[in-house]
């Protein structure tokens, strides 16, 4: 399966002329642990989603390599279903859900206004260990909005109400969002 944009396969067989247009890479792969030493349910820390995911938060902040270890994927859709993806950071979580912060005029601010559908990934490669999050968005108050916006570097502030995304007033420079995911977590 390829995922190409038509404009970007024209492009791409203009660029490639008679060359081939794929490159396969197939035959990457990492070995993976045997059958025997697979992951199983016996494994858990925990049988409750949130203290599951808790456990092996906690244990990616104390693995050397793990640099950010609240970064995560998130992905949204438009109300016509076109889906798009990128790393944000996760701000905190408990058994009411995840919450990151982003602007409202932002594309995921935009799409997350009209489809309030989303999904979470973490990935922390060194222990070959994921979490997916699949939820609704709710926005959190104006308050916890606040309260984020001002504990951020003075720069940081500044460069989010300058950005082309920001367009309102400074108080509406970030917009919180909190994924709802009670019984959503998949761990993988």
């Amino acid at each position: 399966m390829a995922l190409l944009g038509e404009d970007q396969v024209t492009r791409a067989a203009a660029a490639l002329g008679d060359k081939s247009m794929s490159i396969n890479i197939g035959g990457m792969r990492a070995p993976y642990k045997c059958q025997r030493e697979a992951f199983t349910e016996n494994d858990l820390v925990a049988k409750e989603p949130f203290a599951q995911f808790a456990a092996w938060f906690d244990e990616a902040r104390q693995t050397p390599g793990i640099l950010e270890t609240n970064a995560m994927c998130l992905a949204t859709a438009t109300k016509c279903g076109k889906p798009s993806a990128r790393m944000v950071l996760l701000k905190g979580y408990g058994k009411d859900g995840f919450s990151f912060f982003t602007n409202y005029n932002s594309r995921k601010g935009q799409e997350l206004a009209e489809n309030a559908q989303a999904s979470l990934c973490f990935y922390w490669e060194p222990l070959k260990r994921q979490v997916r999050v699949e939820g609704y968005v709710e926005k959190l108050s104006e308050e916890v909005s606040t309260e984020y916006f001002h504990s951020r570097p003075q720069g940081s502030q500044i460069a989010a109400c300058i950005s082309p995304q920001s367009q309102g007033r400074l108080s509406s420079c970030a917009r919180s969002d909190r994924i709802l995911a009670r019984a959503n977590i998949t761990c993988s």
